[in-house]
């Protein structure tokens, strides 16, 4: 949470600027569990999780934001939330799982820890 309105930088690891896998895989990092810096990586680096068994620290995956497929990653911070460096305008921010451009290009999440 200490990174909000972190800002984005395409292909960016750090808090002086984040991508959306970059964010997670610096989260991961900082706190000891190492993961992937690709989103194939992210999403296959763990055990799948079901929308309804999703637990605060699981990571979410979207697909055909910016581009068609696996585009997007965050993780979850439980009530139907996620916290994700989202794009240039907004940077790292809070969104709701089922707002109406979040939710149909959900595609699910994994335990990565």
């Amino acid at each position: 949470m200490r990174f909000l309105g972190s800002r984005y930088v395409f292909g960016g690891t750090s808090p002086a600027g984040f991508d959306c896998s970059g964010f997670v895989w610096y989260v991961h990092k900082s706190i000891g569990k190492p993961v992937s810096r690709g989103l194939w990586g992210q999403l296959n680096g763990g055990p799948r999780i079901a929308l309804n068994a999703l637990q605060p620290g699981d990571t979410v995956f979207f697909a055909n934001t910016y581009m068609p497929g696996l585009s997007h990653v965050g993780i979850y911070i439980g009530g139907g939330r996620f916290i994700h460096a989202s794009d240039e305008s907004s940077g790292v921010k809070i969104s709701s799982l089922s707002d109406s451009y979040w939710g149909p290009r959900y595609i699910g999440a994994s335990r990565l820890y």
